[in-house]
């Protein structure tokens, strides 16, 4: 592993150990085991490592549903078993201390960009990624979807998310699972359609 790769996991690390904003570039070369200058050869700065690291992170969440949908469901699951058998296993990684980190970090990004305008700049640029993984993720747009309503489905289902993991970092008992969201969405959607 490089000096880069290297500090992309040493930065991983810290932010889930310490959050975005109480890791500092030391904390972050020693994770590392590089020099402190590294990362600035490497990315710039330390937030511009941290952000790539939180991408990083989120990537591998991504994936790590994704494998674990390919291989619990079979080519004749409906969409409504895959759309409720993706959210079971998005809530359940919410049980590893990892994970239950990553979200938490994110919300302190989301609290820290409101007063940060470059920051805020980045964590939108996140969010249009992050509607596009969450919408190919879900399985509701595929190759041929245009971009506008990938990104719709996108926002709508990254809507879901964020409120369905803040319920479950609250009270996981309560927060609903994917039977309960596809019943809502069901229901909802029949109310909308109402003349």
């Amino acid at each position: 592993m490089g000096n880069r790769e290297a500090l992309i996991e040493g930065a991983k690390t810290c932010l889930m150990e310490k959050g975005y904003h109480r890791t500092t570039a030391r904390d972050i070369a020693t994770a590392a085991g590089v020099s402190l200058a590294a990362i600035g050869y490497h990315f710039g700065s330390k937030d511009e490592l941290m952000n790539e690291a939180m991408r990083a992170a989120l990537d591998e969440w991504g994936a790590e549903v994704g494998t674990a949908m390919a291989a619990g469901l079979g080519a004749d699951a409906t969409a409504q078993e895959r759309f409720v058998e993706t959210w079971r296993l998005a809530v359940s990684t919410l049980s590893t201390p990892s994970t239950r980190a990553l979200w938490v970090t994110q919300f302190e990004l989301l609290s820290a960009g409101a007063h940060q305008s470059e920051l805020l700049k980045e964590l939108a640029n996140f969010q249009g990624e992050a509607r596009e993984g969450v919408a190919t993720l879900f399985g509701v747009v595929g190759p041929d979807t245009p971009q506008d309503e990938v990104q719709l489905v996108g926002s709508f289902l990254q809507a879901l998310l964020l409120g369905v993991v803040v319920q479950w970092l609250f009270d996981p008992a309560k927060a609903p699972s994917g039977e309960d969201l596809a019943k809502a969405l069901e229901l909802v959607s029949a109310r909308v359609q109402e003349r």
